[in-house]
Parts: structure tokens; C-alpha cells; sequence
């Protein structure tokens, strides 16, 4: 029985309530080691009784990272339901376990390629849902602390996407002393505090009984400070000694007590202890046969059950009492005991990843086998998508006997760790391995490794002239005829740095993006090089925007279709080049490229490019007018952006979602989204957000719709003569500046910025650009040549397909026309921009065009009613789909969500929009 814990059990209760109606939720725990969070689990799971299924894992201190270990003990029960899981997710899991033909920790290629870690946590999700389709499932994860990461990530996202599965995740991590470096998870989160006075004494009392003295009760109370492990381990004092442990922090004192309760116990036991708490699993087919080794037995394990130190669980695992009892066996052994159990295990263990780390723990001298072993264990962990690939190429490099083999290991490392985000340790393992070469390849992939670093970080500069000097570096060793591992180095390896050093410069301002594509243009890469075509696309595509020469650029098409030829990784290889067809106002290839390079990455389960291929598609879509695609494309972008840590583009999604925010006049919407976007920068950096531009621009489009050019003047001069002024969201910006330093009376405030985007506009030549360029010129004047410029725009327009942007030269020459005391003329451009205006939403500008227009003495109807401008976002998503004739479980697969989730959103779109069934959804759409 719990004692003082009726707030906690309260909140888990609410829990499991919510699952068993069919609701999905997650809880975590968090409190000091001995607080009681595993006993609250304990009890969760008695509360939960027959009616959930229950699967249960634990983290555990290991010295080692071996990724998904958590994940696969979790999932064991429902791995016989892999096959209801899509392809992609079925193969990422897969591979992340080893399952299929074992190849995983032989060094074969894992059966499903590599594991994309966004799939393998969408897998989670799905085998959850599946656990919990006959009854509530009860997912119990305690100290997460010592999960491995890349199960915590795959966790967490599963917890993220939970909705309407019937699933309750309940987790616990410890706290030391509420560390100010916790990690956040981002779940809800409850603190289990220490047992007040009254619950602490219960406690005591049921463990000392009641006819402890009051003076030792007194001292107990006081040493355990409420914390119930420390009521039941501290020993009871006997006489009137003064507390031996000093001022230790109580955490110590358990340890040591612990120490005592291990020492007592006959030296073979303490044997078989120290096995078991080396080997991560507490497997019996493995520790028993390790210890046997050593000379102990089974019947060695019995004084430690007898104790109440371990116990022997159903799945033949030995779980000990608590994990400080497991930390105090191993920090009280002797080292070379503890290097004997990690031989022992090893030997125990099949050939494999798990015997490679124990043997490489026991290890006390280099062994160029057992290195070459390690080396080969990080490269299945990258394969897997785990983390812990970092550890490995450090582990062997210092068990590597020669230097240039363990330099080169050390570089992998850093590689490895930059991968895992692990920035302080990658520039670290960078440094020592610069410090070991004077090859100039080597220190170009350690540049490479430094600039990753400080890009992240927000220093966009420095990352720019490494990656520069490294593509360099590159380069001159193409040249030269460099070998390295015996391949010569191609002056691919170059552009493969230059383009991301493109991706820096483009924050670090005009001149170094025009520095890069110099250098990329004149790259010697043959006609046939995959990255050739990407190489010729982006100079021919950028420089004509900065106002610099270049080649013509072809369309997207052929370049893509040419990369692919020659052998481009799709979606991967393309990702830039669909991008850079927006800096020239190719949006029509934007929408297409994009369009078929997503729906390809779904299939092919490539996700973790898709948060930046749907921001290009969602960009394109805004342009073009389609304001309700674009809010769903970056909608979804979004979620998978949060998922998958992408802080760059949670940033980027988030302005963009706040501009459209602003068109339809969501207020408070716009500067919640703008307030996210400027604040995700990334946990280690130190840059204004990479979604700046388009939040200046969203805030000054919600501040003009509402009247105040003041404001948006500012922000939007700022934006297109700032260091940004490159971006497509500032070029784009240039006419609502014009518009709001004419509504000022200030229209010298535009004139650079107009003059620009003159220039781009005749290097952009299309009718749309000219068009918005017409209209800036109506604008700025002279009056009496702004009619024949407001024709000249909308007759352009009349070309093109956007919709907005039409209505807004109408709505502006409607207005001009009005106050040139034109009424008559007014009225229809008005009308027509009104009209638009209630079909977008676009609710600040409809009422702009319903004043002018009442204005002219025509009265202005209202705004129809449509139902579907009352479905949430993921709801409209989610019954487009089921219209087309999707089924619940295909659209669950295209989503990223589970079926269960389909139904509830599709249940409640239904009423919405007046309809019963899905039958009657093609009507609607």
C-alpha cells in the first residue's frame, strides 16, 4: 500500500480512465532517486488489473550504447503484428532490431537498409496502436534517464503522435537534486516530492513497527527527509550514536548502505551479482553461464532472493530492487573484477554487437581485431539510426594499434557525433584528431565537423569559411590525384561541401552565396557526375536574383531528370535544387518538383526530408493563392519537423504558418506562431532564428491588413535592405513595403528596395512578377500614369492563376479609382477583389474591400458560410483523403498516424459538414 501518494495516483488514474475510453495520453514522472516513482508504477499497473495490456521496460546503466535495446524489449510482445505496419515502417523497425535474417551484429546489410529514425518511432506508434486494439494498453517505462536515446527518441515521438489509440504511456526518470540540465521531454509532467510528515512515519511504522522510540524515530524521519526508499533501507539505529554518514547526500548514504547489505552475503553470490549487474539485460542464459565461469553457480543466486536483494522474473531476468543496489555492486567491485565479468560475458554472449562493447570493456591494451570489430558495430549502428556510433569509432580508435588508423577512426567519430548532435564532443574528437595529421583531406572532413557545429549554433560566418576552405581543400586534392583508403578523391567530394556551404552562406548574406556558386560553377565535374546537374542548376538559378551574371538556367525538369540519369539519390540528391526554383520565381516547378518528390519520399519512407521539401511545396502553394493547401502542406511539415528535432525548419514552418495566419486574420494565431518561430533556435545556438524573415513579414502583413502601415513599413524596410534581403521571403515582400510607405506618404522608403525587385522581376520574366511590378509603380507614382499601370498589372494577372494577388491590385486600383471620384468604374474591381477576398478567408482584406465598397453606395454582401472553414486543419487533411476512397489504414500511412486516429478525426468532421458517413464526403469536396 502507497502512503501519501493520493495526488499521483490520482493523475494516473485520470490516465488509464482516458484509455479505457478509447483516449490516449502520456505521463512522466520525475523525482530523486528512492522517491517512490517505481512503487507508483507498481501501482499503476495494479489499478490497470485485467482490463489493459501491460508491457513494461526499464532503463539501465550501462557504459555502453546499444541503440533500440529499450525499444526492443518493450515491443517484444507485438513484434508477431509487424506485418500490419507499412512497408517502410515494417523494413526501419526491422532493421533496427536485427530481425529478418539475423544479419544485424554479423556485419551484414541489414535486411530492410538503412533505418530512418522518424520511421522506425512512427512504427512505435503503430505497434501500440495495434497492441491496444482489443484492450487498453499500458505502456510503463521507468528510469528513462538510462534509456538509450535512440529508444527514447523513437518513444517519444509515438507519445507525440498518440490520440484516439486506447494507449496510457506512463514514465519515470530520476532527478538529481532537480538538475538544472534535465533533459525536457516535452510530455506532461508530474514531480513526485518527498511523503509528508504523517505518510513518512506510516511508512517507518510499517517497517520498524510501532514501538520504535520516539528519538529514533525522530533521527530516521529526519536522515530519510521524506524519501521512502531511505524509510525502509537506512539501518535502524540501536543506540544513541550520532549519524555516521556525516553530511552526505542521502543518494550516498543509500549507496552505501547498500554496500553493507551486499558485503553480508557469501562471496560466490557477490560474484553472481557483479555479473549480473555488468550485462545490461539481466538475461539468465547469459549471466549464469558468465558466472559459471568464474566458479559459481545457480544455487549461488539463492541468498540474494532470500534477501529480497533480486528477484527472478517470468522472462527469466534478473531484476534487482532497486537500480542504486545495481550502481553500489558495481562501484564497490574491485576494477579487475569488474574487466573479469565483462570477459566472462562476453564470452557468453553470440557473436555480435553486445559481445563486441563487453569485450571491448574488458580490453586494457590495443587489439587491432577487436578495433576493426568496434568499427564495424558503429557502422550497423548508423544503419540503424541509433545513436552510440560516436562511442564506437572512439572506443576503437583507442584500441587501434597504429596512429593513421586511429586518426582515422577518431575522425569518424567526430562525424559520428555531429550526426547524433553531440556538438561539444565532435569538435573535442576534431581537435584531437587535427592535432594527430597533416594530411589536408583529413583536416577538410574535421573542417567539415567544426562547421557543422558552428552552424547549428547560429554562427553562420565561420561555418561558411570552413566549409569554403575545406571544399578547397577538397578540390586541390581532386587535382592533385589523392588517394584516400585507396579511392581517388573526385572533385564530387568538392561540391558536395559547397553545397553546404551554400546552405550557410544563404544567412551569412549576398556576398558569400555569390562566392560559393562561383566556385561551384567552375568545378571541373563531368557531364555524367550525379551531382553535375545540381552544380550547373543553382549558379543559373541564385546569381540572376543577386544581380549577377550567369548561365541560362534550364528547366527543373532537365536538370532532375539529368541527376537522376547520372545516378542522384531521389529524393535525398534533390532537395536543394527544388528549393532554389523559388529564388527566380519558378513556382509552377516548385509545385511540381515538390509534389512528386514528397510523394516519393513517402513511399520510399525517406522522411526526414520532407519537413524542407514541404516548406518549398507550401511556399508555392501560398504564392500561387491556394492558402488552404499551403496551411495543410506546412501543417504537417511542421509536426514532422518537431518530430525529428529539425529546429531549422520547426522555425521556418512556424513563420510561414503565422503569415498565413495574418492573411485570414488570426490575430492571436499569427503572433503565437511568430513567437514560437523566433524562439526555436536550437538548444545550442546563439543566432536569430532561421524563420526571422518570414515572421517580419507575417507581423507586417498582419499589421497592414489591420491598418497600421506604420509598423509594417518598418518591418518590412528592414527586412528587404537587411542582411537577408536575398531571401524569397523578402523579395517577395517588396510590394506590401510599397503599399505601406505609400499609405504613409513616405514612398523614398521603398525606392531601394523597389529598384531591386525591378531587377529581379526582369530576371525573373514571368507575367505574375510583373504584374506585382506594375502595381508598385501605380503605387509610387506618378498619379497620372497609375491607371495605365493598374490595367497593364491586372490584364497580367488575367494570365496567371493567383488568385490573392489579382484581388489586391484590384482591391488597390478599386480604391484609387474611388477616391479619383470614379464610383461607377470602382465598383466591379471591387466586387471582384471582395468576391476572392470571402473565398480565401482572407477576412482582413474582405472587410477592406466591403468598406470601400460600401463607400461607392453599392451595399456589400456578406461573407457566404462555407463548412469547411470550420474543420481543423488535420481533420480537412484527413477527409480530402478518405473522399478520394482512401481507407482509414491507407490514410493512417500517408499521415503518420494510426487508424483509430483516422476514425475520431473523420467522426468529428462528419457533423461539420452536415453529413452522416463517408459515402457522402465526394459531395462535399
Amino acid at each position: 500500500m502507497l502512503h501519501g501518494r493520493e495526488h499521483e495516483q490520482a493523475a494516473v488514474d485520470g490516465l488509464l480512465a482516458r484509455a479505457r475510453d478509447g483516449r490516449s495520453g502520456a505521463l512522466l514522472l520525475r523525482g530523486e532517486a528512492g522517491i517512490g516513482k517505481t512503487a507508483l508504477l507498481d501501482d499503476a499497473v495494479a489499478r490497470a488489473g485485467q482490463g489493459f495490456r501491460v508491457i513494461r521496460v526499464a532503463g539501465v546503466e550501462y557504459e555502453a550504447e546499444l541503440p533500440f535495446a529499450g525499444l526492443s524489449l518493450l515491443l517484444a510482445s507485438g513484434l508477431d503484428r509487424l506485418d500490419v505496419l507499412p512497408g517502410p515502417q515494417r523494413r526501419a523497425l526491422e532493421a533496427a532490431f536485427g530481425l529478418g535474417d539475423g544479419s544485424a551484429g554479423t556485419g551484414a546489410e541489414p535486411p530492410g537498409g538503412p533505418a530512418d529514425r522518424l520511421l522506425v518511432g512512427l512504427a512505435t506508434l503503430g505497434l501500440l496502436a495495434e497492441l491496444a486494439a482489443e484492450r487498453p494498453l499500458l505502456c510503463v517505462v521507468d528510469d528513462v534517464q538510462w534509456l538509450d536515446k535512440a529508444s527514447l527518441d523513437a518513444l517519444l515521438l509515438a507519445a507525440r503522435r498518440l490520440q484516439a489509440e486506447g494507449v496510457a504511456l506512463l514514465l519515470a526518470a530520476r532527478t538529481e537534486g532537480g538538475a538544472p540540465d534535465e533533459r525536457p521531454l516535452g510530455l506532461p509532467e508530474l514531480r513526485v516530492a518527498a511523503l509528508a510528515e504523517t505518510a513518512a512515519t506510516r511508512v517507518l511504522t510499517e517497517r520498524a513497527g510501532p514501538d520504535l522510540p520516539a528519538a529514533v524515530r525522530d533521527r530516521l524521519l529526519a536522515e530519510a527527509a521524506g524519501n521512502p526508499l531511505a524509510l525502509t533501507e537506512l539501518p535502524v539505529p540501536t543506540g544513541p550514536q550520532t549519524n555516521t554518514a556525516g553530511g552526505l547526500p542521502l543518494t550516498s548514504r543509500l549507496l552505501i548502505t547498500f554496500h553493507g547489505q551486499v558485503t553480508g552475503l557469501p562471496p560466490a553470490t557477490q560474484t553472481l551479482l557483479l555479473v549480473a549487474a555488468a550485462e545490461e539485460s539481466g538475461e539468465l542464459d547469459v549471466v549464469l553461464p558468465a558466472a559459471s565461469a568464474l566458479g559459481v553457480g545457480a544455487e549461488h543466486l539463492a541468498p540474494a532472493e532470500e534477501s529480497g536483494l533480486v528477484t527472478v522474473t517470468p522472462d527469466r531476468r534478473i531484476a534487482f530492487r532497486h537500480p542504486l543496489l545495481r550502481s553500489a555492486i558495481l562501484q564497490r567491485a574491485p576494477h579487475h573484477q569488474r574487466l573479469t565479468a565483462h570477459r566472462t560475458i562476453a564470452e557468453a554472449l553470440p557473436e555480435g554487437d553486445r559481445r563486441t562493447w563487453h569485450l571491448a570493456l574488458a580490453a586494457t591494451a590495443p587489439d587491432a581485431a577487436l578495433a576493426d570489430a568496434l568499427e564495424r558495430t558503429a557502422v550497423r549502428t548508423g544503419r540503424r539510426g541509433g545513436h552510440g556510433g560516436a562511442a564506437a569509432y572512439e572506443r576503437a580508435a583507442r584500441l587501434t594499434p597504429d596512429r593513421d588508423g586511429a586518426t582515422r577512426r577518431l575522425v569518424l567519430a567526430a562525424e559520428a557525433a555531429t550526426e547524433e548532435g553531440e556538438l561539444a564532443r565532435a569538435e573535442a574528437l576534431a581537435e584531437e584528431a587535427s592535432a594527430r595529421t597533416d594530411n589536408p583531406l583529413a583536416h577538410a572532413l574535421l573542417d567539415h565537423v567544426r562547421a557543422t557545429a558552428h552552424f547549428w549554433r547560429g554562427s553562420y560566418p565561420t561555418a561558411y569559411r570552413l566549409l569554403l576552405d575545406a571544399a578547397v581543400a577538397v578540390d586541390r586534392a581532386a587535382a592533385d590525384g589523392t588517394a584516400v583508403d585507396g579511392s581517388a578523391v573526385e572533385p564530387a567530394h568538392a561540391a558536395r561541401m559547397l553545397f553546404q556551404a551554400f546552405h550557410a552562406a544563404w544567412y551569412a548574406g549576398e556576398e558569400s552565396v555569390a562566392d560559393v556558386l562561383d566556385r561551384l560553377a567552375a568545378l571541373p565535374l563531368a557531364t555524367d557526375d550525379p551531382v553535375a546537374p545540381l552544380a550547373r542548376y543553382l549558379p543559373a538559378a541564385v546569381l540572376p536574383a543577386l544581380g549577377r551574371p550567369a548561365a541560362a538556367l534550364p528547366a527543373a525538369r532537365e536538370a532532375v531528370e539529368a541527376a537522376r540519369r547520372a545516378g542522384a539519390e531521389s529524393p535525398a540528391d534533390l532537395v536543394q535544387l527544388c528549393g532554389a526554383t523559388l529564388v527566380l520565381g519558378r513556382d509552377e516547378e516548385t509545385v511540381d518538383l515538390a509534389g512528386e518528390l514528397i510523394a516519393e519520399a513517402r513511399a520510399k519512407g525517406t522522411l526526414g526530408v520532407m519537413p524542407t521539401l514541404q516548406f518549398f511545396l507550401a511556399e508555392a502553394e501560398l504564392f500561387h493563392g491556394r492558402h488552404a493547401d499551403a496551411e495543410l502542406t506546412a501543417t504537417e511539415a511542421l509536426g514532422l519537423a518537431q518530430d525529428t528535432g529539425q529546429h531549422q525548419w520547426v522555425s521556418q514552418l512556424s513563420a510561414l504558418l503565422a503569415y498565413l495566419a495574418a492573411l485570414d486574420g488570426r490575430a492571436d494565431r499569427c503572433t503565437e506562431l511568430a513567437t514560437t518561430a523566433l524562439a526555436t533556435t536550437g538548444p545550442q545556438t546563439a543566432a536569430p532564428a532561421a524563420g526571422h524573415p518570414w515572421v517580419q513579414w507575417a507581423l507586417a502583413l498582419l499589421d497592414l491588413g489591420q491598418g497600421r502601415a506604420a509598423g509594417a513599413a518598418d518591418r518590412l524596410h528592414a527586412l528587404t535592405t537587411g542582411p537577408h534581403r536575398h531571401h524569397v521571403s523578402a523579395t517577395r515582400a517588396v510590394p506590401d513595403l510599397v503599399e505601406a510607405a505609400v499609405r504613409l506618404g513616405t514612398p523614398d522608403r521603398a525606392a531601394e528596395p523597389y529598384e531591386r525587385f525591378a531587377r529581379w522581376t526582369a530576371a525573373a520574366d514571368r507575367p505574375w512578377a510583373e504584374a506585382l511590378r506594375l502595381r508598385c509603380q501605380a503605387l509610387l507614382g506618378p498619379d497620372e500614369l497609375a491607371e495605365g499601370a493598374y490595367l497593364a498589372a491586372l490584364d497580367l494577372h488575367a494570365t496567371t492563376h493567383r488568385p490573392f494577388e489579382h484581388a489586391r491590385t484590384s482591391l488597390l486600383y478599386g480604391e484609387w479609382l474611388r477616391r479619383t471620384r470614379r464610383r461607377t468604374d470602382a465598383r466591379p474591381h471591387l466586387t471582384a477583389a471582395l468576391e476572392t477576398f470571402d473565398r480565401l478567408a482572407a477576412q482582413p482584406w474582405s472587410t477592406r474591400a466591403r468598406t470601400e465598397l460600401s463607400a461607392t453606395g453599392t451595399p456589400a454582401p456578406q461573407a457566404p458560410v462555407t463548412p469547411l472553414n470550420s474543420l481543423t486543419p488535420q481533420e480537412l487533411q484527413i477527409a480530402r483523403l478518405a473522399a478520394q476512397g482512401l481507407t482509414n489504414r491507407d490514410i493512417a500511412a500517408q499521415l503518420f498516424l494510426s487508424p483509430r486516429t483516422v476514425a475520431h478525426h473523420l467522426y468529428k468532421a462528419y457533423p461539420k459538414l452536415g453529413i452522416t458517413s463517408r459515402t457522402a464526403l465526394p459531395t462535399v469536396f
